[in-house]
């Protein structure tokens, strides 16, 4: 189960999260700077992947296709934002 409220402490955006998806390894920070959260301007860098998820806020993103735990993952600075 994952918490669909997640929210960045380092840049204040809230985590967007795309089933399905994941993201392609061209993208950098800039990429999600400029177009967080216009899916419009974000699906050029979205592969279609059954069974996945891309997460990203305006400065990290990630793509997930197993239960990985994003605590343990120390450069992120996701929590929950309340339900």
């Amino acid at each position: 189960r994952t918490c669909d409220q997640l929210r960045c402490t380092a840049c204040d955006f809230r985590v967007s999260l795309y089933n399905d998806y994941i993201w392609d390894q061209s993208c950098d920070y800039l990429f999600f700077r400029n177009n967080m959260p216009e899916l419009s301007k974000l699906r050029v860098k979205m592969i279609k992947k059954k069974g996945s998820r891309a997460y990203a806020c305006q400065c990290s993103w990630r793509s997930i296709d197993e239960l990985t735990d994003l605590q343990t993952d120390q450069q992120l600075r996701w929590v929950c934002g309340k339900h």
